[in-house]
């Protein structure tokens, strides 16, 4: 019999019990599919290394069970990793619970101004844009941009009213806290 077909009657014959023996190890059926065909995978590559009779049965649960030790090994790396980039982003970018009252109220008066108000703000408090950039976006010379822009923060200071603070903090409430560089 050529490695080929052996592979495929081993395929056939031991499916199963793998997917069984995996599912039994890992916490997510998801994670057991890819155990087994990792196993397999391995298995085609190594085929002309097979072992025949009821060998193979015992050969594939070796090489699913040290399949099984990298996928442990590697949920622990993902684990460790996870935890590290949670703190790290918490260092960088507070809890945006902590703001959740003033952002609501922030973006509901944002809603309630006119389209072109509320673009010329985004543009400004989100994308970091100066007037002349803006004016170039919507297309626009840049003295009617700061003349709009003037006029949107009063219109959203008007609808937030004195509830958040000095004027500043509403367009701080605004804004989006990005992943600062060099951290």
């Amino acid at each position: 019999m050529s490695p080929d077909d052996h592979f495929r009657q081993t395929y056939a014959a031991d499916f199963q019990p793998l997917l069984g023996y995996a599912l039994r190890r890992v916490e997510q059926p998801a994670d057991a599919a890819d155990v087994v065909a990792e196993t397999f995978l391995i298995a085609w590559r190594r085929r002309h290394e097979m072992p025949t009779g009821p060998e193979t049965r015992l050969w594939l649960y070796g090489v699913a069970r040290r399949v099984l030790a990298n996928h442990h090994r590697g949920g622990i790396r993902r684990q460790h990793l996870g935890e590290r980039l949670r703190r790290r982003l918490s260092s960088v970018v507070p809890d945006p619970a902590n703001e959740v009252p003033e952002r609501l109220a922030v973006h509901d008066a944002l809603a309630r101004l006119g389209e072109l108000d509320r673009e010329v703000l985004t543009l400004t408090v989100w994308e970091g844009l100066e007037p002349r950039e803006i004016a170039e976006v919507l297309g626009v010379n840049a003295a009617a941009v700061r003349t709009r822009l003037s006029r949107a923060r009063s219109r959203l200071r008007e609808l937030v009213g004195d509830d958040l603070g000095p004027p500043g903090h509403v367009f701080s409430v605004l804004t989006v806290p990005t992943p600062k560089e060099g951290r």
